[in-house]
């Protein structure tokens, strides 16, 4: 990770500026750099948020600058280890006003990883660290973010891939397969490489999972045939299971971007007639809704998910919406 940009961003008069630091003296620069790639991108994103709020910076990038530049710019040109009890007390009830409760969580998660930084890189005292970070938990239950897909739109989906007789339609195919049937993150599905996938066994070796946990996922069904297809059209050279695609269908033995995902899904959405919008990561919650409700234990599908704990799969459980629908039909309005 680069730390080109350590200007001190200050807050009118609160947090004095100092001599810049080197990256790897840098709080910021260090927490982001033991994460994962796909938390990297949300917790930078969740630091560029607090120095928005505290020095009145804007958040969106000014005209030509990438985001992920200007996040970056905010986040290593701050004074975290200026950072006191009240800024935090204050910092906790802005984000929550604005952002609500899940961009609260993380944002204060960012928050205090950040500040341990400084504490362990000698830049705080314990008892200071200990009171910016002492902050109330985030408590409330959000709307589940995002949608599950229902079997006709998935239906449709695969139905639009598989009408592109491209390399890019067989690639995208199985694409599809590995995010729904398999669960996978987009950024885990692009990491794959093609010795990951056995196709006697049916099995996904995910290497690069959240926090660096890998594990194993089984692919069954057609899931598998539509992996086996791509990997005869790919060929067996070794490199990204994933090719990136270019004009006219072609694809390039380089790996596919999680940005590229989101786009080329967006596109086949709108060929199969898919009028509301998902994310790739939709996907995933279809698979974890699809799974629960076909009866597999909770436990099995955090397992194969790579959730650290299975209050997190439970955020993707329907069924109790779905119960509480069959109830309102019990009750009958006379119109």
């Amino acid at each position: 990770m680069t730390a080109h940009a350590l200007a001190p961003v200050t807050e009118a008069g609160a947090l004095e500026a100092r001599p810049e630091l080197r990256a790897d003296e840098h709080p910021a620069v260090v927490y982001l750099a033991r994460l994962s790639p796909s938390s990297r991108r949300t917790m930078l994103q969740a630091l560029a948020r607090v120095v928005a709020l505290v020095t009145g910076s804007p958040e969106a990038p000014p005209a030509g600058t990438p985001a992920p530049a200007w996040q970056e710019q905010l986040a290593y040109g701050f004074r975290w280890d200026a950072l006191r009890r009240q800024h935090g007390a204050a910092i906790r009830a802005r984000v929550l006003e604005r952002y609500g409760l899940a961009a609260g969580r993380t944002t204060l998660a960012a928050l205090r990883g950040v500040l341990k930084e400084a504490w362990r890189l000698g830049l705080m005292t314990a008892e200071d660290y200990h009171r910016a970070a002492d902050l109330e938990p985030v408590r409330g239950k959000a709307h589940p973010r995002g949608r599950a897909l229902s079997r006709g739109e998935l239906l449709a989906l695969v139905d639009a891939c598989r009408r592109d007789l491209s390399p890019a339609g067989a690639r995208d195919v199985a694409l599809v397969a590995v995010l729904y049937a398999g669960g996978l993150r987009r950024a885990e599905a692009v990491a794959l490489d093609l010795e990951d996938f056995d196709p006697e066994a049916g099995v996904l070796v995910v290497r690069c999972g959240k926090g660096r946990k890998a594990r194993t996922v089984p692919l069954r069904n057609g899931a598998r045939r539509a992996l086996a297809a791509w990997t005869e059209a790919r060929g067996p050279e070794a490199g990204p299971l994933f090719y990136a695609g270019r004009r006219g269908g072609k694809l390039e033995a380089r790996r596919l971007t999680p940005d590229a995902v989101l786009k080329l899904l967006a596109r086949r959405a709108t060929a199969a007639g898919i009028a509301a919008r998902f994310s790739p990561h939709d996907l995933r919650r279809s698979f974890a809704g699809d799974m629960l409700d076909a009866g597999a234990d909770i436990s099995t599908v955090r397992e194969l998910m790579g959730h650290a704990s299975v209050t997190t799969t439970a955020g993707y459980d329907r069924r109790g919406e779905q119960a509480k629908a069959k109830a309102a039909e019990l009750l009958h309005f006379p119109y």
